[in-house]
C-alpha cells in the first residue's frame, strides 16, 4: 500500500476532499485537490478549510515518507500551523511539501532520546503555477516508551 493509499485509508477527511496524492518521497511530497463544487468558498474557489487540508495531508504525506522507518519507536504528530493565502484559488490546486531539516538530524535527536520538531514548508499552486498558499505544519516524532 502506498503512502497515499494509506492516508485515503486512515484519514477520513483526505477521502472526504477526494485528495489526489501523486508524489511522496522522503524529499517532496505532491497531493492534489480536484476542483469540487461543495467544497468551493463564497467566491467560487477551494474553501480556506479544504485548502489548510490540503497542505497538512501533503506535510503529512512527507512526514510518513521520511520517518516511516520509525514508527514502531516513535509517533509523528503535528504540532502547530501557520498557513497564508496570497492570491485567489481557483479550479484545482496543488499543494508541495518540502522537510525543513535534514531527516538524519531528526532521527539523531530521537536516538539521543530527545522529541524531535521539524517544519515541514507547504506551496499551494493553481494550474497556472501561481502561488495561492504558503504553509507551515512543525511536527515532532513523540517517542512510544
Amino acid at each position: 500500500m502506498s503512502i497515499g493509499e494509506m492516508l485515503a485509508a486512515t484519514v477520513p477527511m483526505a477521502r472526504t476532499l477526494n485528495l489526489e496524492f501523486r508524489e511522496t518521497t522522503p524529499e517532496k511530497a505532491v497531493v492534489a485537490l480536484p476542483d469540487q463544487g461543495d467544497f468551493h468558498n463564497h467566491v467560487g474557489g477551494p474553501h480556506a478549510g479544504a485548502m489548510f487540508t490540503l497542505g497538512e495531508s501533503a506535510s503529512g504525506a512527507i512526514v510518513l515518507a521520511a520517518f516511516g522507518d520509525q514508527l514502531s519507536r516513535a509517533v509523528p504528530l503535528a504540532v502547530r500551523a501557520d498557513i497564508a493565502y496570497k492570491k485567489l484559488a481557483m479550479g484545482p490546486v496543488t499543494a508541495t511539501a518540502t522537510l525543513g531539516r535534514p531527516a538524519a538530524d531528526v532521527v539523531a535527536e530521537l536516538d539521543a532520546g530527545q522529541r524531535p520538531e521539524f517544519p515541514v514548508s507547504i506551496a499551494i499552486q493553481r494550474e497556472d503555477g501561481a502561488v495561492t498558499g504558503e504553509m507551515t505544519v512543525v511536527w515532532t516524532l513523540r517517542p512510544n516508551n
